[in-house]
Formats: C-alpha cells, sequence, structure tokens
C-alpha cells in the first residue's frame, strides 16, 4: 500500500512538470523576488570607509526604475522551446524580457521594472550599461529566415505599448547589433526596421539622401548617433545592418556617408 502511494504521487508531480516544465523556474523567480523585496525594503545604511553610520531618514518620493530603450534581438536558435529552455537555465547567464514566437505568441519572462541580462558588452552613447535601461525583446527565428507576418504584428503591438506607457524616445527603439557592433549582428539583414519607423518605431533615412557636406565627419556622427566606433569597422558595418540591409560591409561610399548623414540630422 505504501509503494502504491508513493508511484501515485511520482504520477501526480510527473504530470505537473509535464503539463508546466516551467514550474520549477517560476518558483525560483517568485524566490529570487523576496531576495530583492528584502534588499530594497531595509531601511539601515551601511557604515562607511570612516566609520560614521549615515542617518536614514525616509523620502516619499521615489518609483522603480523607467525603461528608456528597446533592444530587438532574434535568438538564433532553431525553436521557440530551445530558446525558453535557454532563459530559464541559470548556468546560461542571459535572459529578455519578451520573447516572441514565428507564430506571433508573445511570452513575458520578466516583469518590465526589472533588469534582464539581454545585451551583455555593450554601449550606446554614455550609456554603459544597456541592461539597466532597456527592455529586451528576442524574436524567435534563427538569423537566416524572414520574419513572420504574425510576428512583426505582434512586435507593433507590443512596442505600442512598451513606447506609451514608458515615454520611450523613437530613436532608442534599437537593435542589439547596434549596442554591440564588434559581437553581435541581430536581428538580420531581413528585419524590416523601415516599416517599424514608418510606425514610430525607430529612425530611418529619407528616400532622398541630401549630400553631406565636405566637412562631415564620419566617426563623430556615428559616437552621436549612439555607436561605438573603437572598431570603426564594425560601427560602419553595423550601421548598414540596420539602414542600409543590402549592403552590409565596412566600405565608406558616398551612399553610406550621406545615410549616416541623414540618420545624424533626425538626432
Amino acid at each position: 500500500m505504501k509503494n502504491y502511494f508513493y508511484a501515485i504521487l511520482g504520477l501526480i508531480i510527473l504530470n505537473s512538470c509535464s503539463t508546466n516544465p516551467y514550474r520549477l523556474s517560476a518558483k525560483s523567480y517568485k524566490k529570487q523576488l523576496k531576495v530583492y523585496q528584502k534588499t530594497i525594503g531595509t531601511t539601515e545604511s551601511k557604515p562607511l570607509q570612516n566609520g560614521s553610520n549615515p542617518q536614514w531618514i525616509s523620502t516619499v518620493n521615489f518609483n522603480l526604475r523607467k525603461p528608456n530603450f528597446v533592444i530587438i534581438h532574434h535568438t538564433a536558435q532553431d525553436s521557440l522551446q530551445q530558446t525558453l529552455k535557454t532563459f530559464t537555465l541559470t548556468k546560461t547567464q542571459v535572459s529578455a524580457h519578451y520573447v516572441i514566437s514565428d507564430d506571433g505568441t508573445v511570452i513575458q519572462m520578466l516583469n518590465d521594472y526589472l533588469r534582464a541580462w539581454h545585451s551583455g558588452n555593450a554601449s550606446w552613447g554614455k550609456n554603459t550599461d544597456i541592461n539597466s535601461a532597456s527592455i529586451g525583446i528576442e524574436l524567435d527565428n534563427n538569423g537566416f529566415e524572414p520574419f513572420s507576418e504574425a510576428q512583426i504584428n505582434s512586435l507593433l503591438a507590443l512596442l505600442t505599448r512598451l513606447k506609451k506607457d514608458y515615454n520611450i524616445p523613437t530613436a532608442n527603439i534599437i537593435a542589439h547589433s547596434d549596442i554591440a557592433p564588434s559581437r553581435k549582428s541581430d536581428p538580420s539583414t531581413l528585419f524590416p526596421w523601415k516599416n517599424l519607423a514608418e510606425l514610430g518605431f525607430g529612425l530611418w533615412p529619407e528616400d532622398q539622401l541630401e549630400k553631406a557636406p565636405d566637412y562631415f565627419n564620419v566617426e563623430q556622427a556615428l559616437r552621436i548617433i549612439g555607436y561605438t566606433t573603437q572598431n570603426l569597422s564594425s560601427a560602419i558595418k553595423a550601421f548598414k545592418l540596420h539602414y542600409i540591409q543590402t549592403e552590409v560591409d565596412d566600405t565608406l561610399d558616398e551612399k553610406t556617408i550621406n545615410t549616416i548623414y541623414s540618420i545624424f540630422k533626425k538626432q
């Protein structure tokens, strides 16, 4: 009878895990939230190096972090399930706020006010901690296939809400490749940046490019736009991946210079 009981209990547990394979990650999520709640809820100051103890007097004027950027990625994996597994394993040390599947299903993995680990070693302008200021959106795509209409429609719906809720500037909806030009190339050349820009999500150059003045400094302009130019070749390539998707190389021809000038003027 005792063995029968344990067999039934085992079947119940197995069935629970099979119907909700992310049950354990949800439990870990709640546990971690409690740790952070305890940390930010303390009303005790840490002693200073000189031995003094700051006095604590609580202010009434504060709120949670406000995301100011949206970073768009592609997963570079072959299935939604593979990505969800990656983001629910501690050892991977990577996450995102949202994952959008090929069929348009939107999966939220982290509260918008919390800091996901999606950008890695990256920067945009003077911001060298992108994770602390952004929302990461991963698109279920291996990097070699077109993004589906359903997926882009869901992305647009999500961007509409995020932009409104957090007053995110149009220019601050950018690519993973923009913030990490020497390391990343996502989303791919197949991503419809122009269509997004026409709807107010990101920038796009003018159809009729104005000729850049002779004194125009390309490297300085790229830095003002936001790119790190420590590796100028990578910065040019990343810019073209976003704005000249049919010519993704580091060639600085007249079209490239004039396109950089067009985006520079929109800052």
